[in-house]
């Protein structure tokens, strides 16, 4: 079977447990040997998504503080939409991009399956508060970046994994706090999973962006701060866990670099 067709069916799957089975499935085949890397095909920019969560525009998400049942279970939720996206997020690089090492393809394959084990994790505990996915009102910031770096598979690792996900390595230790504060250790225990999950997938994007930046004669962490100055890519925001972020590739030297284009919260 062509990894990139399958990764594509599984992109375009509207029904949350469908899309959930079919991460799975395509990290256990190519794990077995049952995935080649055949021709690419006609990428897909149109994720399936069911009904459910209504998508506003990121300005218009309401700002919630941690207090009562309804702001903890829409942070749950917000945690969740971020998982579901990042599933399309890792299946959208396998089906996008032609002829990369097939470790890359690997890599993203994986990614997929931890995305989809994560979102049912909070998707389980937001049940348990008697809400579900698609209760609350969610953005598409995470898409939208897919679609302005579809074009290339070396701004897509800049972008997305170096740029949008190491952003959630710095704000989990936080939420955790907030969490614990509010009663809730059991959803504060779910983010160490996902933490511990995410330094590798944001690693893995520091890999492959330094592999393509290799391949071009580029300086990487140059060109990553020269992408950062692109029109509407968003600046990092410190403080940085640096303790997450250099296990997941940054360089002291870059981090100390970064703090010079970034905004404080």
């Amino acid at each position: 079977m062509n990894v990139h067709a399958a990764a594509r069916a599984a992109l375009a799957e509207c029904v949350v447990e469908a899309k959930l089975a079919g991460a799975a499935r395509l990290w256990a085949e190519w794990q077995t040997g049952g995935l080649g890397t055949a021709e690419l095909g006609v990428p897909s920019d149109t994720p399936g998504r069911p009904a459910q969560p209504e998508l506003l525009p990121p300005q218009a998400m309401p700002r919630r503080q941690l207090n009562g049942r309804e702001n903890h279970a829409a942070l749950i939720h917000a945690l969740a939409h971020i998982e579901f996206n990042a599933i399309n997020l890792a299946l959208d690089a396998v089906q996008r991009f032609p002829a990369l090492p097939t470790g890359f393809y690997a890599d993203w394959l994986q990614v997929a399956a931890e995305e989809a084990y994560h979102f049912t994790l909070l998707r389980d505990h937001l049940r348990a508060q008697g809400k579900d996915y698609g209760d609350f009102p969610a953005h598409d910031g995470l898409w939208e970046m897919a679609l302005k770096t579809a074009h290339d598979s070396l701004a897509r690792m800049a972008l997305v994994p170096r740029l949008l996900e190491a952003r959630g390595l710095d704000v989990t230790p936080e939420i955790q706090r907030k969490l614990k504060g509010y009663g809730d250790p059991a959803g504060a225990a779910i983010l160490d999973i996902i933490l511990r999950d995410e330094i590798g997938h944001v690693a893995a994007g520091d890999r492959w962006f330094r592999h393509l930046c290799e391949q071009r004669g580029l300086q990487a962490e140059a060109t990553f701060r020269d992408l950062l100055g692109l029109p509407g890519v968003p600046r990092p925001r410190r403080p940085f866990n640096v303790t997450a972020r250099l296990a997941a590739g940054f360089s002291e030297q870059e981090l100390a670099a970064l703090q010079s284009v970034s905004r404080p919260l």
